[in-house]
């Protein structure tokens, strides 16, 4: 009985359906199929013998990652910086959208949110190219501004481990603050104005409407996007951590995504990159189950 009224629906809304096709190929094809290419964590890859015929390992990559003196170096350099994006990185995309509302010249603020929004177009490469350029020694735009007010001007920033961070979270910023802005703003836009209306009536200013008004009517969106963020906090960011590294950072740049595509596509152990690539998928899965269950205990909202 289920199964005719489901099969009813699709032919109901059988245009639709159509429409959304695509997208279940999609992924389809390029997410649900190459899940297969996971066998690898668990296998002796052999060319010849392919990924089926090669002979099983068990979780022997597993415990050789984990017995590697580089391991905990890696996962440690992953969860500051992937911290730094999740935790430090949270309320900027919030602060711009809330600036973004209260701006009332409306083509100002369609200037202001489209200059936001271009950096998150730009490939790693050219963001990264821009910083070296600015921060070159002697030649750079922040060594001359130095030079010029009686500095040395001749520091190599990219060279210097005391600044990575902070130039691995500006370009970070810069780059994604005005994109991850967007869902904010369309929060902040769906909120009832009569709410506003009500509160300048009771006397309450700007800062008043913000904090009791604003956070609190798009915090489940805040929460579901922390939560979702969650799945990738053993992700870092390999384009922008692979053009950032120097030998002058790289006790602090080397992440597993740089470790993956060293010790995979440049070594050849794809059944060793592998099981560290799925590692980080399952941890992260993990984090994003718990984390919704807390939500839902705690609160009203929940991915799911």
């Amino acid at each position: 009985m289920i199964t005719e009224k489901l099969w009813k629906r699709i032919l109901l809304h059988r245009y639709l359906y159509m429409m959304l096709l695509p997208c279940l190929l999609f992924f389809i094809i390029f997410s649900y199929i190459p899940m297969g290419g996971l066998m690898l964590a668990f296998k002796d890859y052999k060319f010849n013998k392919g990924i089926i015929g090669s002979p099983w390992l068990g979780f022997d990559y597993f415990q050789r990652f984990f017995n590697d003196y580089q391991s905990m170096e890696l996962i440690r350099n992953t969860l500051i910086i992937s911290g730094m994006k999740l935790f430090l990185y949270l309320p900027f995309p919030i602060i711009l959208a809330l600036m973004f509302n209260e701006i009332r010249s409306r083509w100002f603020k369609n200037v202001a949110q489209s200059i936001s929004y271009l950096p998150h177009f730009l490939s790693w490469v050219v963001v990264i190219g821009l910083v070296q350029r600015v921060l070159a020694p002697d030649t750079g735009l922040l060594n001359e501004a130095v030079a010029s007010m009686g500095g040395d001007g001749s520091t190599y920033y990219l060279m210097e481990p005391d600044y990575f961070y902070h130039i691995m979270f500006g370009s970070h910023v810069w780059k994604s603050i005005g994109w991850d802005s967007i869902i904010y703003l369309a929060a902040i836009s769906g909120i009832n104005p009569d709410m506003y209306e009500a509160a300048k009536m009771d006397g309450a200013g700007k800062w008043r409407e913000i904090w009791n008004i604003t956070l609190p009517s798009i915090m489940p969106t805040i929460l579901i996007l922390f939560i979702l963020s969650l799945g990738s906090i053993l992700t870092a960011g390999f384009d922008q951590l692979y053009l950032l590294r120097t030998p002058g950072n790289m006790h602090l740049s080397d992440i597993l995504d740089t470790y993956i595509i060293r010790v995979g596509l440049q070594g050849g152990q794809y059944g060793y990159a592998t099981a560290v690539g799925l590692m980080q998928g399952v941890i992260g899965l993990i984090l994003v189950v718990m984390a919704n269950r807390i939500a839902r205990r705690v609160s009203d909202t929940s991915v799911w």
